[in-house]
């Protein structure tokens, strides 16, 4: 059976999903299956991956009370945060759609939290636009929230798993794991996998389809089925 290294590798822009999937310019919503939780967070800056350009993060107030704000660990090789602090899920909406007119950014991210007014399809769609305008990635972290009507054109949740098991010491915690569903795409099918991020080769590796001992079990999945 092929080890986990023999499974197939795919990169944030060769992730599952189609001819369409391998651009991340456009809005994608993370909902995180525990609200407070750095799983959402992580997953967004694990798919925007290695590059020289700041990251535009802003969050509204209950988001960075409820989960603290966003840290920015070596291993994820992005250039540094640019960090907005705003009081109301309207001021995240606006600061990101200013932020998705600027050339020199890396990616948007919106954190807000619940399902206040003020995030209506209507809102969603604007940002939807800009980031293809753009031609710039644009993530947004729902807390404590519903998947109500929305134009992102991926949307997924996202869960924190056992960390996989460190190379060098077993009483260590190794790469990151999460179990990734990918509820509604405009690129391709409904899945749910076993997610881990390779710090060494900047990218995402969907390594199974989530099942229980999924995470055991990743060591023995079918890289044909895992690749789909």
């Amino acid at each position: 059976m092929p080890s986990p290294l023999a499974l197939r590798q795919i990169t944030p822009r060769q992730r599952p999903g189609g001819q369409h999937a391998d651009s991340a310019a456009f809005l994608s919503e993370i909902f995180a299956t525990n609200a407070i939780s750095g799983a959402a967070a992580a997953f967004a800056l694990a798919h925007i991956g290695k590059t020289a350009r700041p990251v535009l993060w802003v969050q509204d107030r209950l988001s960075q009370n409820e989960s603290g704000r966003p840290y920015l660990p070596a291993f994820f090789h992005t250039a540094s945060l640019l960090r907005v602090d705003v009081n109301r899920p309207a001021d995240v909406l606006t600061a990101m759609e200013d932020g998705l007119r600027c050339k020199g950014l890396a990616a948007v991210v919106g954190e807000v939290w619940g399902d206040p007014r003020a995030l209506s399809f209507s809102a969603t769609k604007r940002l939807a636009v800009r980031s293809e305008a753009a031609n710039l990635p644009c993530w947004l972290i729902r807390r404590g929230a519903a998947p109500n009507l929305s134009a992102a054109r991926e949307r997924w949740r996202v869960t924190t798993l056992p960390s996989a098991p460190h190379p060098e010491d077993a009483f260590a915690p190794g790469p990151a794991r999460w179990r990734a569903e990918l509820f509604r795409s405009r690129f391709t099918k409904p899945a749910d996998w076993v997610v881990e991020y390779d710090g060494t080769a900047h990218h995402l590796d969907f390594l199974a389809p989530f099942r229980d001992g999924a995470v055991a079990g990743a060591g023995t999945a079918d890289p044909q089925r895992a690749a789909r």
